[in-house]
């Protein structure tokens, strides 16, 4: 049996379309634009200061909420699956990240990123720990410098009192 010319180019196009690559440089352009235009908290202000008592109370909810896919320091140091992911795990410390406003971070930590795999926490954690999580994004220690996230075989995680 063999398939009319129309219908093998359609079938052809819909195996080669349905094969996954990492984006290139300006699909990955693109979609950073069109997040950063998209992605609510604009403008909002984060109402704590960056005290050392806030950056360490920020990376203890960091450690509580987002080590299993961002590792400790936020580069996703220790995590087998990131790169692998599709799209793979962001290193919080990439200009991409960096560059969303304060107010953008904390949305994003609330609401999720659709369609990367980002959760949202608004029913896990409190709005002061979102924020207080965005000071520590701003403050990132050295890659690698607090080790791998425990469930990957790295020491406890920092995750104290509230």
């Amino acid at each position: 049996m063999t398939l009319p010319l129309g219908r093998g180019l359609v079938l052809a196009a819909l195996l080669l379309g349905c094969r996954a690559t990492p984006p290139g440089p300006l699909e990955r352009r693109v979609a950073t634009a069109v997040k950063h235009l998209t992605v609510g908290g604009r403008g909002a202000l984060n109402p704590l200061a960056a005290t050392a008592d806030n950056v360490e109370r920020g990376r203890r909810a960091f450690g509580a909420y987002c080590t299993a896919c961002h590792g400790l320091d936020g580069r996703a140091t220790g995590v087998p699956f990131a790169l692998a992911m599709s799209p793979p795990v962001p290193s919080l410390a990439s200009p991409e990240v960096q560059a969303y406003q304060d107010g953008q971070l904390h949305w994003i930590v609330e609401n999720g990123l659709f369609p990367s795999g980002m959760p949202a926490s608004r029913s896990l954690l409190s709005d002061e720990e979102m924020w207080r999580i965005v000071v520590f994004l701003r403050h990132l220690p050295k890659e690698g410098s607090l080790g791998d996230p425990p469930a990957y075989g790295g020491a406890t995680p920092p995750c104290g009192s509230r």
